[in-house]
């Protein structure tokens, strides 16, 4: 199991890619997740993940993206080396329902079908909202027991929902290649360790549970440069 970086953590440096790349080259993660190139070329930016010395864990693209053109992202991602597409949101509206979970559900094993035909993985990555009551269950257990869709579990947000993230590790067991991992306190992003979230007891639980990644990520750091560093060092010391 290996570290990595949601690059969305370090949007708010407003450097090109190549250059936080370089940043994130400099401490321990071994990889990065994208959201997105920026302004960047995907040849540029293979030649700065070589230099760091990086691997592309994983891209987050909207769903709205791949539906309008599959091949160009698939085709981005993979002059990356990149060969998961993480769908990183769906809005509330999707999980008010068994019947809107089932049209999701129905919406993502196609696309998962699609993307596996091209030789790409699809994993859904949650927030707290997907964890709505839905009767006796809720809609991210109703999207579970639906498809056998890969997840990259967000434990913080989890937490946030009142799910206790190590449970659902055990859970997904073989379904999680990545895990996020995330502190909050109550519903607002932290700083690893300052929160609510059993960091290391989610560490053990994603290496139970077959996690190829776990994944840093601060959705809203006072200071990025910072949490770059306290993110890498306190995820090498959880992994040993």
């Amino acid at each position: 199991m290996r570290p990595a970086i949601q690059l969305y953590t370090l949007r708010a440096l407003d450097e090109p890619l190549p250059d936080l790349l370089a940043r994130v080259g400099d401490t321990a993660f071994e990889g990065v997740e994208f959201a997105g190139l920026g302004d960047s070329t995907p040849e540029a930016v293979r030649d700065a993940l070589d230099d760091a010395g990086l691997d592309a864990a994983a891209a987050h693209v909207g769903i709205d993206a791949l539906d309008a053109d599959l091949d160009a992202a698939v085709e981005t991602y993979r002059t990356l080396d990149c060969d998961r597409i993480v769908v990183p949101w769906l809005d509330e509206s999707h999980f008010t329902s068994r019947e809107s979970v089932a049209g999701v559900a129905r919406r993502l094993a196609e696309l998962d079908a699609r993307l596996g035909d091209r030789g790409v993985s699809l994993a859904y990555h949650n927030h707290d909202h997907e964890f709505v009551e839905v009767g006796a269950t809720t809609g991210f257990d109703i999207l579970v027991e639906e498809t056998d869709l890969d997840f990259e579990l967000d434990a913080g947000w989890a937490t946030a929902a009142g799910r206790d993230p190590i449970d659902l590790l055990s859970d997904l067991r073989g379904r999680v290649p990545l895990v996020h991992l995330k502190d909050v306190s109550g519903e607002t992003p932290v700083e690893l360790g300052d929160g609510d979230l059993d960091a290391g007891g989610c560490v053990r639980a994603a290496r139970e549970a077959d996690a190829e990644w776990v994944v840093y990520e601060h959705d809203d750091p006072e200071d990025p440069e910072a949490s770059l560093a306290r993110g890498a060092e306190t995820l090498a010391e959880l992994l040993g």
